[in-house]
């Protein structure tokens, strides 16, 4: 029986810069980071809260072909790749906190109908919805 995710992939730039802005601006810890051959490296970092999920901070290369680590890589420098959400408790508190150790927020924090919400783009290109939830039963989101 499959009983939870353990790990996820994000497509990074540069391995070193992506896990400093992890650990050294976000607060994640750092996981695994070894040379693999072949010049393959495997990174990893989790939120020190769940250790049981981890994240994989992968270059675009193999397993994927050139045609597809192209594409990643021309979609990182165009800040077009998407990450992960993060829970927080204060979003307007980290929205200042990050601002001022200048990440890039592409949306400042705004109301949502499920909490407030901010997107922000990691030192890659990639954006990270930070949501403050709150309760809601979807009423707000008519489905059709």
């Amino acid at each position: 029986m499959l009983t939870n995710i353990s790990l996820v992939t994000l497509f990074v730039t540069d391995q070193d810069a992506a896990k400093r802005f992890y650990c050294d601006v976000l607060g994640f810890a750092e996981g695994t980071d070894v040379s693999m051959g072949d010049g393959f490296r495997w990174v990893t970092v989790h939120h020190p809260a769940h250790p049981e999920l981890e994240v994989t901070l992968m270059k675009p290369g193999p397993p994927l072909d050139d045609a597809m680590a192209e594409a990643v890589t021309r979609s990182l420098a165009a800040g077009r790749m998407g990450g992960f959400g993060l829970t927080t408790d204060d979003c307007r508190g980290d929205h200042a906190r990050l601002a001022g150790l200048g990440v890039e927020f592409v949306q400042p924090p705004a109301e949502r109908p499920y909490g407030i919400e901010a997107v922000l783009r990691d030192n890659s290109g990639n954006w990270l919805v930070l949501v403050e939830p709150r309760p809601y039963d979807g009423s707000e989101f008519p489905h059709g």
